[in-house]
């Protein structure tokens, strides 16, 4: 059996955190592989590694004095290694580091060092191979990532290494330039070690035990999740849900292999499994809930639109010639509404309007802003009449006002659109019709 397991910055912030992840690897005989991000925060007011190395960073680019920056980042480390009581020298390191900065060498170079480095700690402390993902994750010149060639290239490697420490969040382009994933992108280098390994498991250990129905920010104590399928995880990932980057997916779902995310600092919790697909129930109609807020909508009305040929195509190719990507556009006979980020929209707004007007001609052009969407997630949707009328029950005895309803064709989610000032107090409506009204 082999396991990948990744740990996030929480669970790596200093050496007390290091070892319960070393003693969590060690119980194991199966969790071969390890993939770690960069220190994360020790305490609320703290700095992430990663953030230090962008202000080092960006003072060296601004031929500001940097080696002192530099050196506290040195110092967080070497605090680690003492605290761990290994023997270990970064001096080497730090001195290509403050090297490559003064060259401006880049700004994704700057930002995996963090991983490198505690990449660098970790294999010291566990005695296992340490691999530079620079070697082994694959971009092109373009900065695009190389699905195929990289699990070519690594599952080669790994197969003659029995136990192994691959960093987190980059790689390197053909001539060597380091490029990085986006932010969080060390769950995406779990998952591609993952597949290339064909391990049975892909453990993620963060600093909660698991998925949550809904964000604890807004729900008191909401209940866990124990088991979703990667469609159901993708739409809450997209619409906000942040436990586990949403590209991280894709690697692992080719393989079929099963995602857990864990708790570093409560290990007995059994966790969230993502799957594939299960037979087993969902306790809750509902799998989770999750949303965002920071849209805008604009409503189109023409008489007999729906007999016009390509007239969808002709209010889309607006927004793509503005460069605007649509969420969502739910439509009637004579109306058709598209939901855009307002940030992206409202710089290109006019240019959009009147684009609209020259290809359509439209009876009436209507904008609203400050709306936010909310998606209701669950593969036990599917089994259960009534889903849509619940929530619209719901959100009315709330006193929120629906602005957009919209069911997915696969019947596993339902997108609402309300007012930002709404937001908390419809996720709170639905939680409490079908989480505690099931209890």
């Amino acid at each position: 059996m082999i396991k990948v397991v990744k740990f996030g910055g929480s669970s790596l912030a200093d050496a007390v955190q290091i070892k319960k992840a070393g003693k969590i690897v060690l119980s194991e005989e199966a969790r071969r592989y390890v993939v770690p991000s960069a220190p994360g925060k020790r305490f609320s007011d703290d700095t992430k590694v990663t953030d230090m190395l962008y202000r080092c960073y960006g003072a060296a680019v601004k031929e500001k004095k940097f080696t002192e920056l530099l050196a506290d980042i040195q110092k967080r480390y070497q605090e680690i290694i003492e605290g761990l009581g290994i023997t270990l020298s970064l001096d080497e390191e730090f001195a290509t580091i403050r090297d490559n900065f003064a060259k401006k060498i880049g700004r994704d170079y700057a930002a995996s060092r963090g991983e490198y480095l505690n990449g660098r700690v970790i294999a010291a402390y566990l005695g296992y191979e340490f691999i530079d993902a620079a070697e082994v994750i694959k971009f092109d010149e373009n900065g695009n990532f190389l699905s195929e060639e990289t699990n070519q290239v690594l599952a080669d490697r790994l197969s003659k290494v029995e136990r192994a420490v691959i960093p987190g969040f980059y790689g390197a382009r053909p001539d060597g330039t380091i490029q990085t994933f986006s932010r969080g992108g060390s769950d995406v280098t779990g998952s591609i070690v993952a597949r290339a390994t064909h391990a049975d498991m892909y453990e993620n250990w963060t600093d909660v035990s698991g998925f949550l129905i809904a964000d604890p920010r807004i729900i008191k104590n909401p209940k866990g999740i124990e088991a979703i399928t990667y469609k159901e995880l993708r739409e809450l990932s997209y619409m906000g849900a942040s436990v586990l980057h949403e590209d991280a997916i894709f690697p692992v779902r080719k393989e079929g292999i099963p995602i857990n995310i864990r708790n570093t600092n409560s290990p007995e919790d059994k966790g969230t499994l993502i799957v594939e697909g299960t037979c087993r129930k969902p306790k809750y109609t509902i799998t989770g809930i999750a949303g965002k807020r920071g849209f805008a909508s604009i409503t189109i009305e023409k008489a007999m639109m729906n007999s016009e040929v390509g007239f969808g195509r002709k209010v889309l190719g607006v927004f793509e010639d503005e460069g605007i990507s649509f969420e969502h556009m739910p439509s009637g006979i004579d109306t058709m509404t598209i939901f855009v980020h307002q940030d992206e929209f409202e710089e290109h707004e006019q240019k959009v309007l009147a684009g609209i007007h020259r290809a359509v001609n439209p009876d009436d052009i209507e904008l609203e802003s400050d709306l936010a969407l909310i998606a209701v997630v669950g593969r036990g949707m599917r089994q259960t009449r009534g889903t849509a009328g619940r929530i619209f029950s719901a959100l009315a005895h709330a006193h929120v006002n629906v602005k957009m309803i919209d069911q997915g064709s696969s019947e596993l989610n339902i997108i609402i659109g309300v007012r930002e000032h709404d937001f908390e107090a419809a996720i709170k409506a639905i939680y409490d019709i079908f989480v505690n009204t099931q209890l």
